[in-house]
């Protein structure tokens, strides 16, 4: 299949950012088999392509097990995914499970069904996982998803935290890692417009309109319109947390502070919010009083 001179290039930018995040974060090592979780959309889809082709040059050597979840969703056309899987020569399994029908008889019409049916999906993909011997499972989860769930949970569950590139299953039997952490969405969709992968639409709660996810894309959408590197700009200030200016007890010790303790000499000072020309200006000698900036 010939490609134009900009996708190889966009395939480049794609590869180098995954295998960066693999790097940083220790996502890969020798011997690891990965299970990569193929739901038939434009995400999924890349993270294979990507790690296919990091593993032909990759210093370590690791399996890869391409995985679908068939949910018996009414009108899922079963035979799109196993073509292209073998297609393509990657190791494959396709798992049936009826979720679909769990998820519709237990949630009311018109209410979101993400939660039940993404607790559904997890335990077959983790039991897949413990079936084939895999001790990495690969989700197609990218930069914006992440800055996404940041504002989600910021907004809706009161909870400063977002999708970490890598964690360990509650069971502890596994490590979910997030290849895709470093990618932008605009760059995996032109690769997967360009590479004609054949997406399959999620029927089952993709064309819900009142979900809180969808409210919380449309925020960022106009957010990048109007002020661009707003998403890239979030990402990078959750690789740079300073406990000791949030208010979490937990993770910085506010109670033992005190002047002269060694807790005082705090990440960034107390001007860290102060622009530097009003910072400078205000230790100069013969500055303007406080009260007449506010005025």
């Amino acid at each position: 299949m010939e490609h134009s001179n900009t996708l190889l290039r966009l395939k480049k930018r794609l590869e180098s950012n995954v295998g960066k995040a693999i790097a940083d974060y220790n996502m890969i090592e020798d011997g690891d088999t990965v299970l990569v979780c193929v739901s038939g959309g434009k995400d999924s889809y890349t993270l294979l392509s990507v790690l296919m082709a990091l593993r032909e040059r990759a210093p370590v050597d690791f399996r890869l097990i391409a995985m679908n979840l068939d949910q018996k969703q009414p009108g899922f056309p079963t035979d799109v995914l196993p073509r292209h899987l073998a297609k393509i020569g990657v190791e494959y399994r396709i798992v049936e499970q009826d979720t679909y029908t769990v998820v519709k008889s237990k949630i009311p019409e018109g209410k979101t069904t993400c939660s039940l049916c993404s607790r559904l999906r997890r335990g077959v993909i983790y039991r897949t996982a413990r079936e084939v011997g895999a001790n990495k499972i690969a989700l197609g989860h990218h930069r914006d998803d992440i800055v996404h769930t940041l504002f989600l949970n910021l907004l809706f569950g009161g909870q400063l935290k977002a999708m970490p590139p890598k964690l360990v299953t509650d069971d502890g039997a596994h490590v979910v890692i997030r290849p895709l952490a470093y990618c932008g969405e605009k760059d995996i969709a032109r690769f997967a417009r360009g590479m004609a992968y054949p997406i399959i639409p999620c029927n089952l709660c993709g064309s819900q309109d009142n979900l809180q996810r969808q409210k919380i894309r449309e925020m960022m959408a106009d957010w990048d319109h109007r002020f661009p590197g707003r998403t890239e700009s979030v990402f990078s200030a959750l690789q740079k947390i300073v406990p000791s200016h949030l208010a979490d007890r937990r993770l910085f010790d506010f109670q033992g502070l005190r002047p002269g303790s060694d807790l005082a000499a705090m990440d960034g000072g107390d001007s860290v919010f102060d622009s530097p020309p009003l910072s400078e200006a205000w230790a100069a000698p013969g500055t303007v009083p406080l009260a007449a900036l506010r005025s």
